[in-house]
């Protein structure tokens, strides 16, 4: 949800910085005692069919590895809090609930704010879609190789996370409800509207700790605003949807890691 500073690898990254936007959740707090909200009939048979929203709103914590070759990257993040922690080879980063912080030496040159919740927040679809401040509008069908998946557009009310002004786009298989493919938009950089949507393809679920989680994720070439062709595909590994939280440090900034502002 806001600018995507994507560090899939060193060769992806002016791409990534101009394909991605990241996360609403990472300087606001997920309140369990909030209002219910009323989704969309369609909508709530998504979160059922991946595992249940009520369950979801129980976990504590999500843990997940991008697979690369240099070594794989960890994510830790705090299902309430949004307080996450990444752990790369040679770079860590992360944001304690006050600061965004990152332990790195003077070769780094990525934006650990922009990535805090960034990769959480494209890993753990649909459930993100269910967090405070979210509009819900029905979207033009998605028609991809002569299947039709409906779907949703996903706004957000004004002072919700970094880049309110950014959308998303989820669409679904219309007979399983399976979430198959998100499209969004990014603004963050610029602050204004963007029109260019990027699609991401959701195809490849597996069964983790009972939620129906991405094995992979696939990014594509678009055309005219609608996917085309496979870009890039990223694989994860290590998942775990815990109901308990890990030890309290987690999160905490490191002796001699730098705030960023």
């Amino acid at each position: 949800m806001k600018n995507l500073l994507f560090l899939f690898a060193l060769s992806l990254l002016v791409f990534s910085c101009q394909q991605a936007p990241a996360d609403k959740g990472a300087a606001k707090e997920v309140m369990a005692a909030a209002p219910a909200i009323d989704y969309p009939d369609d909508l709530d048979k998504v979160f059922d069919h991946h595992g249940s929203l009520t369950k979801w709103k129980a976990m504590k914590e999500l843990t997940f590895e991008i697979v690369k070759e240099a070594g794989n990257e960890k994510t830790i993040t705090d299902l309430n809090t949004r307080r996450e922690r990444i752990e790369q080879p040679k770079v860590t980063s992360g944001f304690d609930g006050k600061n965004y912080w990152v332990v790195a030496d003077s070769t780094y040159k990525g934006n650990p704010k922009f990535y805090t919740n960034l990769m959480f927040y494209f890993y753990a679809m649909p459930f993100v879609l269910a967090d405070d401040g979210i509009k819900y509008t029905k979207a033009d069908d998605l028609i991809f190789e002569d299947v039709t998946y409906p779907g949703y557009r996903i706004s957000y009310n004004d002072g919700v996370g970094l880049s309110p002004k950014d959308e998303y786009f989820i669409h679904y298989n219309s007979e399983t409800y399976e979430m198959a493919w998100l499209g969004y938009t990014v603004t963050y950089s610029t602050g204004e509207k963007s029109e260019r949507i990027s699609w991401i393809r959701y195809n490849d679920w597996k069964n983790y700790d009972g939620f129906k989680l991405p094995a992979s994720l696939s990014w594509f070439k678009t055309e005219n605003n609608l996917p085309t062709e496979l870009r890039s595909t990223r694989e994860f590994a290590g998942i775990n949807v815990a109901s308990q939280a890990s030890a309290e440090g987690t999160f905490k900034m490191p002796e001699g890691a730098k705030v960023v502002d």
